[in-house]
């Protein structure tokens, strides 16, 4: 599913106009951009949290060159589904 069929979705259940979907999604999307790159974790009670995960440092091997580098610690965004949302995948209902 593309960021277009959730507007065309969420469109057609609401009954309001694809632009104005669009832009609700666009902001909703900037927000937990920001909040993230802000190390600020996002929280959605029964769907899952965006949270930021910290990366340690590691040594790494690029056996190509036969080189060893290191790779600094660094953040990563993750998504963790909530239990309902999790079971419901699982599950395969609706």
């Amino acid at each position: 599913m593309t960021k277009a069929d959730i507007v065309n979705e969420v469109a057609k259940a609401t009954g309001m106009e694809k632009i104005a979907v669009q832009n609700v999604i666009e902001s909703f999307m900037d927000s937990v951009k920001g909040s993230l790159a802000k190390n600020n974790n996002v929280y959605l009670r029964g769907f899952g949290s965006f949270v930021v995960k910290r990366r340690a440092k590691k040594t790494a091997r690029n056996i190509s060159k036969k080189t060893t580098i290191i790779i600094p610690a660094h953040n990563v965004p993750a998504f963790k589904p909530s239990k309902a949302f999790a079971a419901k995948v699982k599950d395969g209902r609706k």
